[in-house]
C-alpha cells in the first residue's frame, strides 16, 4: 500500500491522471456534438480539454519555480478560446448555427481547468450536467422553436408576374410568412431573367422546406432556385 501510495502522490501520477481525465471528460462531450454532424467532434473537444488542463499545470509550475500569479495563464485561456469558437459559428444568410458547439468549446475550456487544478469533482459533475444539456437541447428547444426561416434565391425566365402571384397565393394558402423580398436582372444565356430573392418564414412542423422548394420547382416560369 505504501508503494501504491507513493505513485498515487507522485508527479508524474497526477500529470498522467489529469491530461487522461482532462482528455476524457471534454471527450465526452465531443461525441454528443460529433453525433449531431457538429463542425468540432470528439477530437477538438478533447485536445481543447487536455491542453487546457496542461496549460494549468505549467502555470502552477511556474508560479512554484519563477514567482509569479498561477492565475494569469488561464484566464489568458478563456480570452483565447473565443477565437475557435467562433470558428465553429457558420452564418447562412440569416441562419446562424454552431452557437451551441461554441458554448460546448468554452465549458470544456472551464473543465480542463478544474481538472488542471484537481478539482475533480467539480468537472466530472459538470461533464455529465453539459452532456446532458446537450442531449435533451433539441428536444426542448423543438417544442418551442416552431418557425424556421429561409432564404432563397428564385430565377424566374417568364411571365415573371404571374408566377410571383402564383408563388404568393401558395404562401398565403401554406401560412408561409414573406419576410422580405428583392428583385433583380440577370442576363443568363442571353436571356434576360429575373431574380427574386426572397426571405420566408414558417411552420416546420406544418410543412418541408423539401416540399416548398418541391412546389416552386414545379412552376412551369422558375428555372433555377438557390438557397443560401
Amino acid at each position: 500500500m505504501d508503494v501504491l501510495s507513493q505513485i498515487v502522490a507522485s508527479d508524474m501520477f497526477q500529470i498522467i491522471l489529469k491530461l487522461l481525465l482532462s482528455s476524457f471528460l471534454t471527450g465526452i462531450i465531443g461525441i454528443e456534438r460529433s453525433s449531431m454532424n457538429k463542425p468540432a467532434g470528439f477530437g477538438t473537444h478533447a485536445i481543447i480539454g487536455a491542453s487546457s488542463a496542461l496549460v494549468v499545470m505549467a502555470s502552477q509550475h511556474m508560479a512554484l519555480y519563477y514567482d509569479i500569479d498561477a492565475s494569469r495563464i488561464p484566464s489568458q485561456i478563456l480570452a483565447g478560446i473565443g477565437f475557435i469558437g467562433a470558428g465553429t459559428i457558420i452564418r447562412n444568410g440569416i441562419n446562424v448555427r454552431g452557437v451551441t458547439t461554441a458554448a460546448g468549446i468554452l465549458s470544456v475550456t472551464c473543465i480542463g481547468i478544474a481538472v488542471g487544478i484537481g478539482y475533480y469533482e467539480a468537472a466530472i459533475i459538470s461533464t455529465l450536467i453539459v452532456f446532458l444539456i446537450l442531449s435533451v437541447n433539441h428536444e426542448i428547444t423543438g417544442k418551442f422553436e416552431r418557425f424556421e426561416i429561409t432564404e432563397l434565391n428564385i430565377t424566374i425566365e417568364s411571365d415573371i408576374s404571374k408566377t410571383l402571384e402564383e408563388i404568393e397565393d401558395y404562401f398565403k394558402k401554406k401560412n408561409i410568412i414573406i419576410k422580405s423580398i428583392k428583385k433583380d436582372i440577370d442576363v443568363i444565356k442571353d436571356k434576360k431573367m429575373e431574380i427574386i430573392k426572397l426571405s420566408i418564414s414558417y411552420n416546420g412542423k406544418d410543412i418541408s422546406k423539401n416540399e416548398i422548394l418541391s412546389k416552386l420547382f414545379s412552376m412551369k416560369s422558375i428555372v433555377e432556385i438557390e438557397e443560401e
